[in-house]
C-alpha cells in the first residue's frame, strides 16, 4: 500500500498514529491500516493501541452524552431570539441528531406557541 498521504504516515509521531489508530471511524481506511502498520514497525505495545481505542471510544460516549443533555437556555432566546424560534418551529431531526432534551424542550415549547398562537386569534 502507498503512503501518499501529507505528511506521510512514517513521519507522524507515535502519538499521531495511535491517535488515528483509536479512531477508525473518523479516519479513512488507507490511513487506519498504514498507521496501524507502522504502530507495528515501530514495535508500540498493543496495550497502547488498545487503549488509544479504549480512550476514543470514551471520548466519543462523552460527545453523544453532552449532546443528548444539551438544551434551549434563556440566553438563546435573549441573543439569539430568531434563530432559536426557526430552530424550534422549524428542525425536525433534533431526537434523531442525539439532541434528547432539546428535543423534549422543542414539543412543549411548540404546544406553548400554538396555545399562543390560537390566544391571540381568538381574542384579538
Amino acid at each position: 500500500m502507498t503512503d501518499d498521504f501529507k505528511p506521510p504516515i512514517e513521519t507522524r509521531t507515535t502519538k499521531e498514529l495511535l491517535a488515528i489508530a483509536g479512531a477508525p471511524k473518523k479516519w479513512n481506511s488507507r490511513v487506519h491500516k498504514l498507521a496501524i502498520d507502522e504502530l507495528y514497525n515501530r514495535k508500540v505495545d498493543l496495550k497502547l493501541i488498545n487503549q488509544a481505542k479504549y480512550i476514543e471510544t470514551k471520548k466519543e460516549n462523552l460527545e453523544v452524552l453532552k449532546k443528548a443533555k444539551e438544551s434551549y437556555d434563556i440566553t438563546d432566546f435573549i441573543f439569539n431570539l430568531g434563530g432559536t424560534l426557526i430552530e424550534i418551529i422549524f428542525s425536525w431531526d433534533l431526537e434523531k441528531e442525539g439532541y434528547l432534551r432539546k428535543a423534549e424542550q422543542q414539543k412543549k415549547f411548540r404546544i406553548a406557541l400554538l396555545f399562543l398562537l390560537a390566544f391571540i386569534l381568538l381574542f384579538i
